[in-house]
């Protein structure tokens, strides 16, 4: 039923600001940080020093910096912040109605864990520092690919040339090319043609997402189908006092179009997720909760 979708309801907030727009203008408003302060005082008076992942600054218990990393990026490197950045709009954008906002942030948080982890373990003995958001840019890639393997997507090959492909082929090449890059030449301290990056960091941020899909998100914490344990009153009644009981019913049948075209983008929701309605169809489902609302 119409009145039984979330985002049809009076207490569904169209305005709140997505956790992607936060997580983007923090990425953006640091680097503009990292910047005026590279440009006007010098490279001494860095953020890197006191955010960046250094294995000196977890021996100083500095453990901010496995989170605070991911925030912070090279300064001389603008288009891999900007590669990062599109890389969490347009795919998390995709991910945020699948696993709200509560999952959402926390798998980005858990995959720059893990990435700063299997990163840190890697360069333990090195004086290297770790910035950026790649380990959780791959996460939220490689996790797309175990929801929509087969979806066919369209990438600029160099922000020019279209190329189809399906998810499932993306992360096999991005495993793939980390697995070397991790092997042949970040373990061994060799320079690595994929230039700086941190493959380490990449492949923990990918096993963030694989174990997220694999056991969290659809994990059923019963005991089993052989446990014959019923739940005390109490529970059953708490669990069942936060189901909201619907607000309005829905009477629309005197609206053939606006019926027809509600069904579809409903439809859409159940196959793409919210986050693939276009401005003009979230304004229809604006437009048939008023007109619900008005009865």
């Amino acid at each position: 039923m119409l009145q039984d979708r979330p985002y049809m309801r009076d207490d569904y907030d169209r305005r709140q600001t997505s956790v992607i727009t936060w997580l983007i203008s923090l990425i953006v408003a640091i680097y503009v940080i990292q910047m005026a302060l590279t440009r006007f005082l010098g490279p001494r008076f860095g953020l890197d020093g006191s955010l960046g992942l250094s294995v000196f600054g977890l021996k100083s218990w500095h453990l901010w910096t496995l989170l605070t990393y991911g925030f912070l990026h090279d300064t001389a490197n603008l288009l891999q912040v900007v590669s990062y950045l599109i890389v969490i709009y347009f795919v998390g954008r995709e991910l945020l109605p699948l696993l709200g906002t509560r999952r959402f942030t926390g798998l980005y948080a858990a995959s720059l864990l893990s990435g700063a982890l299997f990163w840190s373990a890697v360069h333990w003995r090195g004086p290297e520092v770790l910035l950026g958001a790649s380990a959780a840019a791959s996460s939220l890639v490689i996790l797309y690919a175990c929801f929509y393997p087969n979806r066919e997507i369209t990438l600029l090959l160099f922000f020019i040339l279209p190329v189809t492909v399906r998810p499932k082929v993306v992360a096999y090449v991005m495993i793939a090319l980390d697995l070397c890059g991790l092997v042949f030449y970040e373990v061994l301290g060799s320079v690595s043609p994929f230039g700086s990056a941190a493959h380490s960091a990449h492949l923990g941020g990918m096993a963030a997402a694989w174990v997220y899909f694999r056991y969290l998100h659809n994990a059923d914490w019963s005991l089993g189908a052989d446990a014959d344990i019923e739940l005390p009153q109490w529970v059953r009644q708490k669990a069942s006092a936060k189901t909201p009981a619907p607000t309005f019913s829905v009477n629309v049948s005197d609206k053939t179009h606006l019926k027809a075209e509600v069904d579809r983008i409903l439809d859409k929701i159940n196959s793409d997720g919210f986050g693939s309605l276009s401005a003009a169809e979230k304004k229809v489902l604006d437009e048939a909760r008023d007109l619900i609302g008005r009865r």
